[in-house]
């Protein structure tokens, strides 16, 4: 059974998937399970779901003259290709940007995709890391130290790169959600992780919110992915940054970037 593109699946009808072959290398599967006592948010593993998106993101680096300005993350991230095209293609479409996020990821498997080439050979200035709302089911500690070894491995294939990490975003309708205090106490947590120069910490969470603490389906159409409109707030929220590392060029001059709301 063959799957189009550069995947092989290894299988015979009725039995188990026992391994897949992808870019340069081969994995087996079904991948190990962490072993006991181990934080499941750093050991790292792959999505047989969403290789081809992996593969994908991978031929696409490598197609590019030079990758400055990388996003990474799970759908929020990913879905600057969609519901955020428009804002992309006014901020970083000429700042040699590629998007790696992929829909559904934790901490554990963007760790494995940087074990397994994402980032080889590349040489960004900026790295725009947004993970861990997938993890709010673990505990507050075992997502942050899944956050702090993505850091780990970014710092060490990419070593010139100055990384903004941003606080996961607010979730759910009310201030009152609980997740929305897990995640309060996640990013307070991550903060002091910031030295303000090869560690940069953005939580502008606030800026997707009313007065009163509610999240609007205007913003977040599920109370969890920016529309449109968010993905704008999002874009505000972090241009002084990328202007830092690109000055002020990445705007169209014919789309002003617009206010967020106060």
């Amino acid at each position: 059974m063959k799957i189009p593109g550069r995947f092989i699946l290894f299988a015979i009808f009725g039995l188990t998937l026992s391994s897949v072959a992808f870019a340069d290398g081969t994995i087996s599967w079904p991948p190990p399970t962490p072993p006991p006592g181990t934080n499941p948010a750093v050991f790292p593993v792959p999505r047989l779901d969403w290789l081809q998106h992996f593969q994908k993101n991978l031929d696409q680096a490598k197609k590019m003259a030079a990758v400055d300005l990388v996003f990474d993350g799970d759908s929020i991230t990913d879905f600057w290709q969609t519901t955020g095209k428009d804002v992309w293609s006014q901020h970083y479409a000429k700042l040699n940007a590629i998007d790696f996020g992929i829909s559904g990821d934790q901490t554990q498997h963007l760790l494995w995709r940087l074990q397994n080439g994402q980032v080889d050979g590349l040489h960004p200035k900026l790295i725009v890391l947004l993970i861990g709302t997938n993890n709010i089911g673990y505990a507050s500690d075992q997502v942050v130290e899944g956050i702090k070894a993505i850091i780990g491995e970014y710092q060490k294939r990419c070593p010139d790169a100055a990384i903004l990490l941003q606080g996961i975003f607010p979730r759910g309708e009310t201030a009152d959600n609980p997740a929305r205090l897990k995640i309060k106490a996640i990013n307070q947590t991550l903060a002091p992780l910031a030295d303000g120069k090869k560690i940069i910490y953005l939580d502008f969470g606030d800026k997707f919110l009313q007065p009163d603490g509610t999240l609007t389906k205007d913003i977040m159409p599920d109370f969890l992915h920016p529309s449109a409109k968010g993905y704008q707030i999002w874009a505000d929220a972090i241009q002084p940054v990328i202007d830092q590392f690109f000055g002020a060029t990445s705007l169209s001059p014919s789309s002003p970037p617009s206010p967020s709301p106060q």
